[in-house]
């Protein structure tokens, strides 16, 4: 167990994080590490190109089937997919009722009493960060994820979501050991990408571990629920996929305590590359005065 590594991946909705962490996990997968996927979105999509699968049944689902998650054992849950990865859906309370923190921590001190642990190289945790609650913060909270790796892009609430994510990071980093393994910008194509992802690293005082091209390979592989190192793994994407995995795999031990940065700092940055105009501004100037 000294020797697993506890990574997270954290992220705006709708960023890809999902797609861009099962894509990773597949490459780790293929330079034959053991690997277990604990998801921890209530949409349950963390593990459906890994099973070839819709949803994954999750764990809160099953136990309210069976009565209480005592009542479960470790095959109802866990399932094995593409490379032998093994996949857990945590699941989530029904919309506008209870808190997703409680699905993921009950699903995490389950699958350790279990043993699901056991014989695994790397657990990750696939974790929505647009709201920065107790329950999505859960993971760090309560010392499981070790090392985290925020999936951004160059647009604004992206940047925000990933900057809030580092502040909730900072918070429980000298009571637990959690830190920041980097970030991963998913290419959306807006302008000077690149430099914006890279900056805002900097000034997070991380870097910025991988920058993951737009391919629309990616969507023809989702489409058939598969990660793409499954359906073209010749493709140049796979091999961006290979080259962030063997990135994490080598990242051991150098995460760091961020340095999150303030609203204005952050609007700063964006003035900075000339993504927002002087005009944006004033705007954004008399939103605040008002």
């Amino acid at each position: 167990m000294s020797d697993l590594r506890q990574i997270a991946f954290y992220g705006k909705g709708g960023i890809g994080k999902s797609t861009t962490s099962q894509n990773t996990l597949a490459a780790l997968a293929e330079l034959g590490q053991k690997i277990l996927i604990v998801g921890c979105d209530p949409k349950a999509d963390s593990t459906r190109l890994i099973l070839h699968a819709k949803a994954q049944d999750t764990v809160l689902s099953l136990a309210a089937e069976a009565g209480s998650v005592e009542d479960l054992e470790l095959a109802d849950v866990l399932k094995t997919g593409y490379r032998d990865i093994k996949c857990v859906e945590s699941g989530g309370p029904e919309p506008g009722v209870g808190c997703a923190g409680r699905g993921v921590i009950t699903a995490i001190n389950f699958l350790e009493e279990e043993g699901a642990y056991d014989g695994v190289d790397y657990v990750s945790y696939d974790v929505l960060g647009d709201v920065v609650c107790g329950g999505f913060a859960m993971p760090i909270r309560e010392n499981k994820a070790q090392e985290i790796y925020i999936v951004m892009s160059g647009e604004m609430m992206a940047m925000y979501a990933a900057n809030n994510i580092s502040k909730g990071i900072l918070k429980y980093a000298n009571a637990g050991g959690v830190r920041l393994g980097g970030l991963i910008c998913n290419e959306r194509q807006t302008d000077k990408e690149y430099e914006l992802a890279d900056a805002l690293a900097k000034r997070l005082g991380t870097s910025l571990i991988h920058f993951v091209p737009r391919d629309n390979v990616v969507q023809h592989a989702e489409l058939r629920r598969m990660t793409v190192l499954e359906y073209d793994p010749e493709s140049k994407q796979a091999d961006e996929y290979r080259s962030l995995a063997r990135k994490i795999h080598d990242n051991k031990g150098k995460g760091v305590i961020p340095t999150p940065i303030t609203m204005d700092e952050l609007e700063d940055l964006l003035l900075e590359f000339g993504i927002m105009k002087k005009e944006d501004e004033s705007i954004i100037g008399k939103a605040k005065a008002a």
